[in-house]
């Protein structure tokens, strides 16, 4: 499925990512503040981080960096959260990598990939994902990356911000979030650094979770003392 199995970034493939970056800054200004620009520059950096560990982890494995790097700016354009009518989930980064005159290999397989990314698609068809994961192990990277940005001190910010902006329960709608969701992307995990680094940040969703039940309004609507 990758386009070509490269680490170096060319001359063309630097345009094609300054583009994307274009569009999907301008894309993401739509979006409320837990899906904004600045998540998908922290999916990136994040992804660069999983990528260079992953290469020295397992050198047999030939990473497309460039596959990687399109994966991380685009896996939220066509998000079911924020998708507008007539807009087509299926198809909107390809026909936006065409548009640019990417190579149409490149541009499908990105679209795939993002495809794959979300954790409602993963719950709905794990088996979906693990066969793409043998095939596009970058996959694995770039999912990482995403639910590692969402536990985590930014995490719960993020989960405040979305709750807030889509009135989804209030404040403790966001934990219920916590319990539902958050706490159990550790165990998704595809990659041994996405492993670790989510260990570190459940246990900081966990520790603010016990002090949210320390200074929560019991049923009397006293604080506890």
């Amino acid at each position: 499925m990758s386009p070509h199995p490269s680490s170096a970034i060319c001359p063309s493939d630097s345009a094609v990512i300054e583009q994307t970056q274009a569009y999907v800054q301008a894309y993401m200004s739509h979006y409320d503040c837990s899906h904004d620009w600045t998540h998908i520059q922290r999916v990136r950096s994040l992804t660069e981080m999983l990528l260079t560990s992953e290469r020295q982890l397992h050198p047999g494995i030939r990473y497309n960096t460039l596959l990687v790097t399109l994966g991380a700016l685009l896996h939220d354009v066509g998000d079911k959260k924020y998708l507008e009518p007539g807009q087509d989930a299926s198809t909107a980064v390809s026909a936006f990598l065409l548009s640019i005159n990417a190579p149409p290999r490149l541009a499908s397989a990105v679209q795939q990939l993002v495809l794959h990314v979300s954790f409602s698609f993963e719950k709905a068809n794990s088996d979906a994902v693990h066969a793409m994961l043998r095939k596009v192990p970058e996959l694995g990277i770039v999912q990482d990356a995403d639910r590692l940005d969402a536990i985590g001190a930014v995490g719960i910010a993020r989960c405040f911000a979305f709750t807030g902006a889509k009135g989804k329960g209030g404040l403790k709608g966001a934990i219920e979030h916590f319990e539902e969701k958050l706490v159990g992307l550790e165990g998704m995990m595809k990659t041994e650094s996405g492993r670790r680094l989510a260990r570190e940040r459940t246990d900081r969703l966990r520790v603010f979770m016990g002090w949210w039940e320390e200074e929560e309004v019991v049923d009397d609507g006293k604080a506890e003392v």
